[in-house]
């Protein structure tokens, strides 16, 4: 018994120092310790995907409505609020950059959480004092005379405040609910993968519940109550995440994960001259018999310049120059270090091609909106249903698609490749792509329609139905459960493990980015278009502007781009990891 007490403390203090493990107190018949319960992984999940639930809720029940508020309360032009959502939107998206190098260098992901949620509460309750004090909350400026320009100022400085409580909250809270599964232990390890799929499905959730009942409260009841309850709401899952505690795995911070890829560039080219050995096992790397906390990666051939980082440079005395690599890593790196930074380069072509696939996501909260708040909207006895809830028909597609994905076709694929992950990420990153360039076309047919009606009928609000706009949003929604929840998981798998939060901030910087661009191409469609006394693609009026021939232009481009992505992504080579502490694994996938 007490050899055994001696082993499991031995196997305690191998784990990885990142990790914080809950063990059973029995063992198995080899003698090992077994880790915590499967089943605690999910336990734990549990209460990282409630505030998940909320956040998201609070967020599209802005954002999805946020177009209508800038025309019909502050009096925006279209092009202006358009261009105004996507900024904000890109600012959102763009700021996990920042939170998730905090979160992986400093914080830590657990206490980046907490602090982002307290700020993203404090932009919830400055927006909601913009609506009830007196002197700060809109008004119409010819009843009331005075401008609003002051409830502009805090309105804007709220919402970007939310956006600095995203910019935490989510790299640090969607990476921290993947670390509660291991990814060396099988059965937890397939457990992740759904993880991302059931993680899409809470946020869908959120997401139509926040652009149906919250957005009706803003159009039908008021805006400070719909403000009011998504304050509450946030607070309350803070709560829920905090008494989730004891459950939960922790990752250390290990500081800038830039700083070990600065380290490999720069003793690779100091090493520039010399020649790289023919055998890549000459190279310099943690040895097996060496504990050490850190999954260990393959050799591969690509990118070899930077293999002369890991050049031993004095093989008559290795444990010498070993000692040396440790004391100056920016003469001597591993070849792990070498592979994460290939990981990393790799990686930037697969987000650029990514980028026409979040300038047509982008369209859904604004133009798509906008469409459906001029047509008719009717239903029932009366009951108008508020523009922004069409968004939950992108949610509905998204919810569907990941189900069938999740529960139907890739335990299928299972079975007839023998792969446990059925379809490799980059190609469902590729399903997605062309899902959402049809999704565009639909959209411009339909609008083509909408225009001829309204010029039949000559006035603002067409008869035609709200729900010819169905398609549009589904099909789009369709595409997001296949490319957005692939990016999630490709950015989060094929980093480096120190960069996990970042991996996530990379994902939504796609859509930060993809926001701007939208924002650009839009200035620089109206300046073409306007030129010579001709109409703009973007009048003052929806009725005036040819919104069908920028959704061409954007299944153009589309079209254009995936046949690059395609091109890239048959090249692409996944993770592959040589070693943990487990033992000799190998998690690459198929190439698309």
């Amino acid at each position: 018994m007490e050899a055994l007490m001696v082993e499991k403390r031995r196997v305690e203090k191998s784990l990885d120092d990142e990790q914080r493990f809950v063990f059973d107190s029995s063992v198995d018949h080899e003698g090992r310790v077994p880790r915590r319960a499967s089943t605690g992984c999910w336990k734990a999940s549990l209460f990282i995907v409630a505030i998940e639930f909320s956040e998201r809720l609070c967020y599209f029940g802005l954002a999805t409505n946020l177009i209508i508020y800038l025309t019909t309360v502050l009096h925006q032009e279209l092009k202006t609020a358009a261009k105004n959502v996507n900024y904000w939107s890109g600012v959102t998206t763009v700021m996990p950059l920042i939170g998730g190098f905090i979160a992986d260098a400093y914080l830590g992901r657990f206490s980046t959480v907490i602090v982002s949620t307290l700020i993203y509460i404090g932009g919830l309750l400055l927006l909601t004092m913009s609506q009830i004090v007196p002197r700060l909350k809109p008004c119409d400026p010819v009843t009331c005379g005075r401008s609003l320009r002051l409830h502009e100022v805090i309105f804007f400085l709220a919402m970007y405040l939310i956006s600095l409580g995203t910019g935490g909250h989510k790299p640090s809270l969607e990476s921290f609910g993947a670390d509660q599964f291991d990814d060396n232990h099988d059965e937890e390890r397939r457990k992740k993968m759904s993880f991302f799929n059931w993680w899409n499905f809470a946020l869908c959730s959120g997401l139509i519940l926040g652009v149906t009942v919250f957005v009706y409260v803003q159009d039908r009841v008021g805006w400070w109550q719909a403000d009011f309850t998504l304050t509450a709401t946030m607070a309350l899952s803070l709560v829920i995440f905090l008494a989730g505690r004891p459950f939960y795995r922790y990752r250390k911070p290990e500081g800038s994960p830039f700083r070990p890829m600065l380290q490999v560039v720069a003793a690779a080219v100091a090493k520039r001259h010399l020649p790289l050995p023919s055998d890549a096992r000459e190279l310099c790397e943690v040895p097996r018999t060496q504990t050490t906390s850190k999954r260990l990666l393959c050799h591969t051939n690509k990118l070899r310049f930077l293999d002369k980082a890991a050049i031993i440079e004095h093989k008559d005395d290795e444990a010498a120059t070993a000692a040396a690599g440790i004391q100056n890593p920016w003469r001597l790196a591993t070849v792990t270090q070498v592979e994460e930074l290939k990981l990393v380069l790799s990686m930037v072509p697969i987000w650029v091609t990514v980028l026409p696939f979040g300038i047509c996501v982008a369209q859904t909260n604004t133009f798509f909106v906008k469409q459906g708040s001029v047509m008719d909207r009717q239903i029932g006895n009366g009951f108008i249903i508020p523009a922004a809830s069409l968004f939950s028909l992108a949610a509905l597609g998204m919810v569907t698609s990941v189900t069938f994905y999740d529960r139907m076709l890739v335990p299928f694929l299972r079975r007839v490749t023998g792969d446990e992950r059925g379809v490799s990420i980059l190609r469902r990153i590729g399903i997605g792509m062309a899902i959402t360039t049809a999704g565009m076309i639909s959209a411009a047919l339909v609008e083509r329609k909408r225009l001829k009606v309204a010029e039949k009928e000559g006035t603002v609000a067409v008869s035609m139905s709200v729900f010819w706009l169905a398609p549009q949003f589904m099909i789009v929604g369709v595409g997001d459960g296949f490319a957005l929840v692939g990016l999630q998981e490709y950015f989060y798998d094929q980093v480096p493990d120190s960069m996990r939060s970042l991996g996530i901030a990379f994902y939504l910087s796609v859509l930060g980015v993809s926001n701007f661009i939208s924002s650009f191409l839009i200035i620089v469609v109206d300046r073409v278009t306007s030129r010579g006394g001709r109409g703009s693609w973007f009048a003052k009026e929806l009725n005036k502007s040819r919104l069908d021939l920028f959704y061409w232009l954007l299944a153009i481009i589309g079209t254009l781009n995936l046949c690059c992505y395609v091109f890239l992504a048959r090249r692409y080579s996944y993770k592959k990891v040589q070693q943990s502490r487990v033992g000799v694994i190998d998690s690459s996938e198929d190439d698309v």
